[in-house]
């Protein structure tokens, strides 16, 4: 067998501290208008509840998609292995 070792894709530190200040920045400019929009309570209250359903979906759908890439890596790294396997027995000079 050959001696493979898994290389872990992280995020560096800077990407994680942009994407959470990304996000911030954006929820904060989306309640501000909100707030300071000339309608009544009620329109604002629909607008939250509608920009709050818009995050938590874009979250669920974003684990969701990583949640299918793991799993196709999983079914690769499985095949790679049946390969290797298949490879490794496999003797080109063995006579028929």
């Amino acid at each position: 067998m050959s001696d493979t070792t898994s290389v872990k894709q992280q995020s560096t530190a800077a990407f994680y501290v942009q994407a959470v200040a990304s996000f911030m920045v954006a929820i904060g400019a989306v309640a501000f208008g909100i707030f300071f929009l000339d309608a009544d309570a009620w329109v604002r209250g629909f607008l939250a509840i509608g920009v709050l359903y818009l995050v938590t979906s874009c979250f669920t759908l974003a684990k969701v998609i990583r949640d299918r890439q793991e799993a196709g890596q999983i079914y690769s790294r499985v095949d790679q292995a049946r390969l290797e396997k298949i490879l490794a027995e496999h003797d080109p000079f063995q006579k028929l």
